[in-house]
């Protein structure tokens, strides 16, 4: 049976990285498998420079003061480095979702954070417009995309000083001027590859700024003088995450990615709404385009739609217990045709009750 991922992370990934990935861990430099080979031999130090260059290619920051990272620790150590690295007094912060809101957590172990607007009234269910960015704070941090709650930033806001942002959920997923961003991180395992590495972009001008003392493995500006070698890197994770890559630019890079994803997401919502068997979560304006949330109206229905589901291989579709319900997860790799069965089941359960 064709199975149909739509967890929410670790995320699908496509066929053809996958067999190579597999390939390499038997044979990736004359019989040496890829995870035992020096972290240090020009095989896998290239592996590491073009993944690298990729990155900045596909986000259209080659030569703009840039560099690319390739990190351990998760998005959640970079709640605490960011910090770290850039805010000496006080910082401003967006919170619209769990993990915005555990940044700012982070964030206050150092000095004085302010929420310029919250959602969390409303469960995370929109994003807050309208806000004010103090011109004399450190920083403005955002999270991009919210995938628990099923919530995007269709827009972000003019900013006169740093700004950065957790793009987990949604990286290389939509065409962005990126350049208004001064900082961006990205846990590998959403929409990019394997869990165990952490992408982070930063302009260098906005680093050496704070007094404090950093300790080296938190410190952007030790990573970036070593190529993010600066101790063992995670040799699969960013293997594979330069495979995903090259196969994103093949197919034409994130123009071509993002309207193959507004396709998936017009089909799912566009169900969400004309089925009355089914309501959505988010607010229609704040719609992700990675996340789809929805409930069922008449939970008695539960058991019947959860056996059609398995019947027809989907996987992965149990909300978040922050919301309940249901929650397809339409990354990058994520097929077109994957979606439509879950719609068709949708459909089918309509035509049963």
């Amino acid at each position: 049976m064709k199975r149909h991922n739509f967890s929410a992370g670790p995320c699908i990934l496509p066929k053809e990285v996958m067999l190579k990935a597999s390939e390499a861990i038997l044979d990736f430099d004359n019989g040496l498998s890829l995870i035992e080979i020096s972290h240090r031999s020009k095989p896998f130090v290239d592996v590491m420079e073009n993944a690298r260059a990729l990155v900045l290619e596909l986000l259209g920051l080659e030569g703009k003061g840039y560099k690319a990272l390739f990190l351990q620790g998760g998005a959640s150590t970079q709640f605490l480095m960011v910090a770290l690295n850039l805010l000496e007094k006080r910082a401003g912060y967006l919170n619209t979702g769990t993990w915005s809101d555990k940044a700012i957590k982070e964030a206050r172990i150092y000095d004085d954070i302010y929420e310029v607007a919250s959602s969390k009234e409303a469960n995370y269910n929109y994003i807050p417009k309208g806000y004010d960015i103090p011109t004399d704070y450190d920083y403005f941090h955002c999270t991009s995309n919210n995938t628990i709650f099923g919530t995007q930033m269709k827009r972000f806001p003019e900013c006169e000083i740093p700004m950065v942002c957790d793009m987990s959920s949604d990286i290389f997923s939509r065409q962005l001027d990126f350049t208004q961003f001064d900082l961006i991180y990205a846990g590998a395992q959403k929409n990019m590859g394997p869990a165990g590495t952490t992408l982070v972009v930063v302009k260098e001008d906005i680093l050496g700024k704070v007094s404090r003392k950093i300790p080296s493995m938190m410190d952007y500006k030790v990573h970036i003088s070593k190529s993010s070698m600066f101790n063992t890197p995670p040799v699969f994770a960013v293997y594979v995450s330069m495979l995903t890559l090259e196969w994103l630019k093949n197919l034409g890079g994130i123009e071509t990615i993002e309207k193959e994803n507004n396709k998936k997401a017009q089909l799912i919502y566009s169900e969400i709404d004309l089925n009355p068997l089914f309501k959505g979560f988010a607010t229609k304006e704040d719609r992700s385009i990675m996340n789809a949330t929805f409930t069922l109206a008449n939970e008695d229905l539960k058991e019947t739609f959860e056996t059609m589901l398995k019947e027809e291989g989907i996987n992965g579709l149990n909300g978040h217990r922050s919301v309940g319900g249901y929650r397809a997860s339409m990354y990058n790799a994520l097929p077109l045709e994957s979606v439509g069965v879950l719609v068709d089941v949708m459909s089918e359960l309509e035509r049963k009750a």
